[in-house]
């Protein structure tokens, strides 16, 4: 009788040996296997080739001037029409592309950094006062509407693009926290981080090796979510 130890592997047909897809192979795979979500990528693309391309791509100066197409209604030569100061429409939304984009990727990757970090500590940690303390001080920033609160921040740090992103970022920061601290709860009753701590694992790694990995799904549909949003804000602090 021949035991599988004494089986050679080399005999083996190649499909007994399937590839395990990663994380990021799935996703995209999952992505473009519907229809809407093909469109959805391909409106992103040419969203993040406007942003970085736009000056390259971009057919007039955003800034040039001419009262003499003031108003003009979309054309070939002006895709988008032109605004009251006869400025190519098309060329200043390429433009600003890029900054919105810029400000949008920052924001959330402050937030969501920030947040997840904060969210890390409350939901593994054993002291109870310092989850309390995390979690209030989150729930406080909870309790102003978001715009209003970027506005007081912004106004506190002075105007400029970095102000508003750091305003922008400590507003969905809470967001971020408490997703965050829900998936580590759900996590940190699991057996694999059981085992990893009845064989000394300093907590660091089980967090950073363990915990956060399989937390990360709700967290990057957030950062999808927030990153319009974002936008959104800075569209709205552009006024202040």
């Amino acid at each position: 009788m021949t035991t599988p130890a004494s089986l050679d592997v080399s005999t083996l047909p190649d499909e007994q040996f399937v590839k395990s897809e990663g994380f990021w192979q799935t996703t995209l795979r999952r992505l473009l296997k519907h229809p809407i979500g093909r469109i959805g990528a391909i409106i992103v693309a040419v969203l993040v080739i406007m942003a970085i391309f736009g000056p390259l791509l971009s057919p007039y100066d955003p800034n040039a001037i001419d009262f003499e197409i003031r108003f003009l209604a979309p054309t070939w030569s002006h895709p988008f029409g032109t605004d009251d100061f006869g400025r190519d429409t098309f060329s200043r939304v390429m433009y600003g592309a890029r900054i919105s984009l810029l400000v949008g990727v920052i924001a959330v990757s402050i937030a969501g950094t920030l947040g997840t970090f904060l969210g890390l500590i409350a939901g593994y940690t054993t002291r109870r006062w310092l989850d309390e303390i995390i979690m209030r001080a989150m729930d406080i920033l909870f309790a102003f509407p978001a715009i209003l609160l970027a506005i007081a921040i912004l106004a506190a740090l002075g105007k400029g693009i970095a102000n508003a992103m750091i305003a922008i970022g400590l507003v969905y920061t809470p967001i971020f926290a408490r997703i965050a601290r829900g998936a580590v709860l759900s996590v940190r009753s699991e057996e694999y981080v059981t085992a990893a701590r009845a064989l000394g694992t300093r907590n660091g790694v089980i967090l950073l090796r363990h915990i956060l990995p399989n937390s990360l799904a709700p967290l990057i549909v957030e950062t999808s979510l927030s990153l319009a949003f974002a936008i959104l804000a800075e569209a709205a602090l552009s006024f202040f």
